[in-house]
């Protein structure tokens, strides 16, 4: 069972496709890079259905979130081993107080402990933050009440920990105008409301990702809309509380900047801050988009090439490796419409990792980030498709 954003976000990818036309290519190019199917998720009672990214461990283990599935219908919190046995480390559970629908994925701290938020359930049915310790055993941080004086509904919040051991995130709704909120939960579960999205032109509203911190404890974060025109904004959050709007999308004719940034940035060394929209750009599908001192630059609109190969939607968060080559993946598009992982190097080339074929064999619609070992590995996952059709955990080999 998925929570009404994924559901949301679902019908947009498959309007896309709708509108521009695609078609089903059974033949893959020759690719160097071989992806192995690690997981195939089944349902019940192991899950189904990952909608975020993952996190690995330094012995190679891999932790992430099933959105459905479960013993109670509620997603799961899961783990794969090296030998790519999966193990439910937990059972989301609505009735039960655990939380319900986890769209986001999971941070760890330095002792193996997991935390993440679940968009549902809790005390007040607005959603929690909760931990996992090494042994499975859940607690509840902070139950979103809602109304004016706290956020609600967490939706693709990949948390930020920092050194003191401090949690960052956003709500997608509530707060003091209704239009979400930036929020702090201390390591002992006490939450702060850091901000709350006014809406309107002047400010962004909604938040559907996490944020991302710097050195000096600042956070930057989007929104997929509300803005000076209506098409989302790119903010900082100052540890002091003073929130500037960076920069709000679909400036240029035809929102040509990009529109609906529905992930969070990352950073470079440079604090210059990258990041992708679902809409917009040259071909209306997406961009990647660098913002340096406010100034924002379009690095690549998607569907630039013949049948939208190069993949549709960018919906999940990417990362940047030491020599600034950029990494995510692409919910739709790709050679058999089915989605894409994507390498943008630091000269502006994309190139197309996997296109993902769905059926059994392969996954289909990856909406979660990527993530990277020494090796140039990445691992990740996909909403659907596999050998029972409730998503995959991946391997892409260079």
């Amino acid at each position: 069972m998925h929570g009404r954003m994924v559901y949301f976000v679902s019908r947009i990818v498959l309007a896309l496709s709708i509108e521009f036309g695609l078609t089903v290519v059974t033949t893959q190019s020759a690719q160097a890079q071989t992806l192995t199917v690690l997981y195939s998720f089944a349902g019940s009672p192991d899950g189904s259905n990952p909608y975020a990214g993952l996190v690995r461990d330094s012995a190679g283990n891999l932790y992430g979130t099933t959105t459905g599935g479960g013993a109670s219908n509620w997603g799961t919190a899961f783990k794969v081993d090296t030998s790519d046995k999966e193990n439910v480390l937990l059972n989301f559970s609505y009735t039960k107080g655990y939380g319900a629908n986890p769209n986001g994925g999971l941070v760890s701290d330095a002792a193996g402990n997991l935390y993440g938020t679940a968009t549902y359930g809790g005390s007040y049915g607005q959603g929690l933050v909760f931990k996992l310790d090494s042994g499975g055993k859940e607690t509840v941080l902070h139950n979103f009440s809602g109304g004016i004086g706290d956020g609600c509904v967490p939706y693709d919040v990949d948390l930020v920990l920092d050194s003191a051991g401090d949690l960052y995130g956003t709500t997608g709704a509530c707060g003091a105008f209704g239009y979400g909120t930036v929020f702090k939960v201390s390591k002992s579960g006490k939450e702060t409301v850091l901000y709350s999205f006014a809406g309107g032109t002047g400010d962004g509203c909604n938040p559907y990702a996490g944020v991302a911190q710097d050195k000096a404890g600042d956070l930057y974060g989007t929104t997929p809309a509300c803005g000076a025109h209506g098409a989302g904004t790119v903010f900082k959050l100052s540890k002091t509380g003073k929130k500037i709007v960076l920069y709000s999308f679909c400036q240029q004719s035809g929102c040509a900047d990009g529109q609906s940034p529905y992930t969070g940035v990352i950073r470079d060394a440079k604090d210059n801050l990258y990041g992708t929209t679902i809409l917009g750009g040259t071909d209306g599908v997406g961009t990647i988009f660098k913002i340096t001192s406010g100034k924002l630059t379009t690095l690549y609109s998607f569907c630039s090439q013949s049948g939208c190969w190069d993949g549709i939607a960018p919906f999940a968060r990417m990362i940047i490796d030491t020599k600034g080559n950029l990494y995510g993946t692409a919910t739709s598009g790709g050679r058999s419409s089915e989605g894409v992982v994507y390498e943008l190097s630091s000269s502006g080339t994309l190139t197309v990792l996997h296109s993902f074929a769905g059926g059994a064999s392969d996954g289909c619609n990856p909406y979660g980030s990527v993530t990277r070992d020494t090796a140039g590995n990445l691992y990740g996952t996909t909403l659907y498709c596999g050998a029972s059709g409730f998503g995959t955990v991946w391997k892409l080999t260079p």
